[in-house]
C-alpha cells in the first residue's frame, strides 16, 4: 500500500482475488476506471466514486467461477482501506454527514461518521435474488465491508422504492453524498473529535 496526500493505491493478493485499486478523495471530474467482472457492482461503485466526487481505478481478477462473494467483499474491503489511508490524520474534515438520493419511486438517507469506529447498519430491502449478476445479498455486504475497514459508522437504509435497481443506486448515491459532507474541509487544522484523534486504535 502506498499513500500521498488524499491519495491512496492498494494492492491485495489472495488466492480468491487479486486487486489494484487506486482512490484519489476532493477529485469531482474522476476518472473513472471499474472493472470488478460483476457488472452491476462496477455500475454501483461508479455511482459512488461520482457523488463522492473521487477518482477511482480497479483492477479486480476474482473466482467468479465459484460466485461472486470473494470479489465483492474484497473489493469492498481494500476500497475502504484506501479511503482511510487517503484521508490521512482527518484533520479539518467535517467529520460527520448525512444525505438522502431519490431515484424515481425510490428513496436512501445515509449517515455517516468517520469515527474511527466501524459500526455498518444497511437496510435496502431488496426482494429479487439477483440484479445482472450481482447476489442482492452482496449489496449490503459490500458496503459493511467498506465501513468496516473504513473505520466508519454508517446507516444506510432504502426508506421506499419498488425497484430493486433503483432501490439499491439511490442507496449508494445517498451514500456516496454523505460521505462526500462529512469529508468536506472545514479550514481548522485539528481533528474533529473531543479525543483528539479518531485513530481506530487509541478512540
Amino acid at each position: 500500500m502506498s499513500a500521498t496526500k488524499y491519495e491512496a493505491t492498494v494492492v491485495r493478493n489472495t488466492a480468491e482475488t487479486q486487486i489494484e485499486l487506486t482512490l484519489g478523495l476532493y477529485r469531482p471530474d474522476g476518472p473513472y476506471a471499474i472493472e470488478t467482472g460483476i457488472g452491476f457492482l462496477d455500475h454501483m461503485i461508479h455511482a459512488l466514486a461520482k457523488h463522492a466526487h473521487w477518482h477511482l481505478a480497479i483492477k479486480c481478477n476474482g473466482d467468479l467461477h465459484v460466485d461472486d462473494h470473494h470479489t465483492v467483499e474484497d473489493v469492498g474491503l481494500a476500497l475502504g482501506n484506501a479511503f482511510k489511508q487517503a484521508l490521512g490524520d482527518r484533520k479539518g474534515i467535517k467529520r460527520f454527514g448525512s444525505a438522502y438520493a431519490p431515484l424515481d419511486e425510490s428513496l436512501s438517507r445515509a449517515v455517516v461518521d468517520i469515527s474511527g469506529r466501524p459500526h455498518p447498519v444497511v437496510n435496502l430491502h431488496l426482494v429479487r435474488e439477483h440484479l445482472g449478476k450481482l447476489s442482492c445479498e452482496m449489496i449490503p455486504h459490500f458496503i459493511r465491508s467498506f465501513a468496516m475497514n473504513a473505520g466508519l459508522t454508517l446507516h444506510v437504509d432504502v426508506l421506499r422504492g419498488e425497484n430493486d435497481h433503483h432501490r439499491a443506486e439511490s442507496a449508494f448515491k445517498a451514500l456516496a453524498l454523505a460521505l462526500r459532507e462529512a469529508t468536506t474541509q472545514t479550514g481548522l487544522d485539528q481533528v474533529p473529535s473531543t479525543k483528539d484523534t479518531l485513530n481506530a486504535d487509541e478512540v
